[in-house]
């Protein structure tokens, strides 16, 4: 179930109503009686409470005290981290609906408020059998905010749907999930938004001599697919495209180098960065930007049997740049180079990819930020990463020097497709600069696409990382 958020003009003596306010005098006294005022101001004085609830039998009143943070962007997080806390307690309460109540007139930290409670209220029961019984009951957020748009509700309904079906591609399992079926979804999600799709199949790919994604697939038994999602308004504000490329490894058991111990158990979400791309251009049709958006998702799981590509193995690319194989875990590069060499014949304004790719991106920023490369793009990258800091998706820069391409020289190959020991996350984004000659910014989401436990607006697994960045990104050039 999508938490729905809508406008209102007023609420009754029946609704559950929320007061999120930087000051206890900014209440509406009369709901509240001078022994509750008198508790509220104490124990925020005394233990820095803020958060309070009233149950008044017929419905629930709360008060949530507010930071008045200066920081637009943290002010922004800290509305959105407590409508969080508030979706906790209204499905504590059973409440189905809640009115939020701007008194300071703060569209905008009102409409981040209920984007945390309806990011955070996601759920994937599908195969729970007792799932009416687990379903969080709180569906509907009203937002009383006389200067907060339709249309600003609106386009946020459409950021949640896109960050929820996006987290629920991610939390499919591969049984399910294949590289035709994940396909199918796309088209699907395409459809409903207005966007054009195709799909291209693995005689498609063949003749496009995609080397990259074809080896990959080698060990599978189901075919490749590398799905091309277009959205190209007649009112676009550019001739050339923005590409989204996204990793599409539906499960990555680590091919010939197998995961060992627990390092499997959650690679189903290896499709994570497709699902970010998709999702994000899928907000974006919605939406109805004027922006020239595509984007490309290769997709194939990466399995052992009798025919599987092997370390050693030469590669020849879509692009003819022979590549020698390493390691067949480090195989989501493969699929992205091909994606990224397609993207040439665009002549696109920018290209984007967003990838679980390496452990090393994961090492060093942790589940808190996106580690970030750039090539040709400085500007670019740093509008991005502005959107990053809106929304809290947070972009750390990693050096992108040529240096790092030494780690990649073959001695029977252009280029090899790991590094060494060191600064893998920047090494596998040198491999993929190789094969672009435009501007780029490379997203190596592989530590908060998918969480062993809620953090902020996240629940545990897949989180839809990137989708509101990139729909943010996109939405700043229309």
């Amino acid at each position: 179930m999508q938490t729905i958020i809508h406008k209102t003009d007023s609420y009754t003596d029946t609704d559950n109503v929320v007061f999120p306010v930087t000051d206890f005098d900014m209440l509406e006294k009369e709901l509240f009686t001078e022994d509750e005022i008198l508790y509220m101001e104490t124990f925020y004085n005394e233990h820095k409470q803020r958060q309070f609830s009233f149950n008044r039998l017929s419905n629930v009143v709360f008060v949530i005290l507010m930071d008045n943070e200066r920081d637009q962007n943290r002010r922004m997080q800290n509305y959105r981290e407590q409508g969080v806390r508030l979706q906790a307690e209204a499905n504590g309460h059973k409440l189905n609906a809640v009115v939020v109540v701007d008194r300071e007139n703060k569209p905008d930290e009102i409409l981040a408020f209920a984007e945390g409670i309806a990011l955070r209220n996601y759920q994937f029961l599908k195969y729970k059998t007792k799932a009416s019984e687990q379903i969080n009951s709180l569906g509907s957020v009203y937002l009383l905010s006389k200067n907060l748009s339709e249309q600003a509700i609106e386009n946020m309904n459409i950021i949640v749907d896109a960050c929820s079906r996006s987290r629920n591609l991610v939390n499919e399992p591969v049984a399910y999930l294949n590289a035709v079926k994940i396909a199918e979804e796309f088209e699907k999600m395409g459809k409903e938004a207005g966007a054009r799709v195709e799909v291209l199949n693995k005689k498609k790919i063949e003749s496009l001599k995609m080397g990259g994604l074809l080896a990959v697939n080698k060990g599978s038994v189901d075919p490749p697919t590398f799905t091309i999602m277009e959205w190209k308004p007649a009112d676009a504000k550019n001739k050339k495209p923005i590409i989204l490329v996204g990793k599409g490894v539906v499960y990555d058991t680590g091919g010939m180098n197998v995961k060992t111990g627990n390092f499997m158990n959650d690679m189903k979400m290896d499709m994570a960065g497709g699902a970010a791309v998709a999702g994000a251009l899928y907000a974006i049709a919605r939406a109805k930007l004027p922006v020239y958006v595509l984007a490309f998702i290769p997709a194939t799981d990466n399995r052992v049997n009798g025919n599987a590509y092997v370390n050693g193995d030469i590669i020849t690319m879509h692009d003819g740049t022979t590549v020698e194989i390493i390691n067949t875990d480090a195989e989501g590069r493969m699929l992205l180079a091909d994606a990224l060499s397609y993207a040439k014949r665009y002549k696109p304004q920018l290209v984007i990819d967003a990838a679980t790719l390496t452990g090393s991106a994961m090492r060093a920023i942790g589940v808190y930020g996106i580690a970030a490369m750039q090539s040709k793009a400085e500007r670019e990258f740093k509008k991005l990463a502005e959107s990053g800091e809106k929304v809290y998706e947070r972009l750390v820069e990693l050096p992108f020097w040529k240096e790092y391409e030494d780690e990649l020289k073959s001695d029977i190959a252009d280029i090899k497709h790991l590094g060494g020991a060191n600064a893998g996350a920047i090494t596998a984004g040198k491999f993929l600069e190789h094969f672009t000659d435009y501007p780029y910014i490379h997203l190596d989401i592989a530590g908060p696409a998918y969480l062993d436990k809620p953090f902020s607006v996240y629940p545990a697994g897949a989180t839809g990382i990137a989708v509101r960045l990139l729909y943010q990104f996109i939405e700043s050039k229309s």
